[in-house]
């Protein structure tokens, strides 16, 4: 099977999965296999999916937060329409009703990365969320909990919107 095989077969497994999550993929197929056959070196690189359109550091610990789909997704797509690497998209984009334009990196540099690191602790305090760092969303619908910045766009569990989450810690 060649590269683009492969990417297709990809592309098709994460618009499953986007679908299912109630995400979409940019409508535009030959940036999206393009993206592709850059997660597929980036996983044979690395052995793990890495945003193609970042610097990986080339550990999964410190990469984690950039693994398709990485964990600036749900707020790039929230004020921008669409991810960083233009693959998620909002439904407008997807639709031909906005433009996707350049999104800022919300990445933090390396210095930054390494200097949270030296500040998170294994001891997460007293009560279940202590120490996270990250305040916990409720989705009102079903009760999954979630610990990120921002609630996400839909609930991984009921596709619930965004405004049915409760600040739950």
């Amino acid at each position: 099977m060649n590269r683009r095989e492969e990417a297709r077969e990809l592309m098709e497994r994460l618009a499953a999965e986007a679908r299912s999550g109630g995400y979409l993929l940019n409508p535009d197929e030959e940036m999206v296999l393009d993206l592709m056959e850059g997660l597929l070196v980036n996983q044979q690189r690395y052995g793990y999916l890495a945003c193609p359109c970042r610097d990986a550091d080339g550990e999964r610990e410190l990469d984690l937060d950039i693994i398709c789909p990485c964990d600036y997704r749900d707020a790039d797509l929230d004020e921008h329409g669409a991810c960083y690497c233009g693959l998620y998209v909002s439904e407008q984009v997807a639709a031909g009703e906005a433009a996707v334009h350049s999104i800022p990196e919300r990445r933090p540099t390396p210095e930054q990365r390494a200097a949270r690191r030296a500040r998170q602790s294994p001891d997460f305090g007293a009560g279940p969320f202590a120490g996270l760092g990250l305040p916990v969303w409720r989705c009102q619908v079903c009760g999954y909990l979630c610990a990120r910045p921002q609630p996400p766009l839909k609930c991984p569990v009921c596709k619930a919107d965004k405004d049915r989450f409760e600040r739950f810690a």
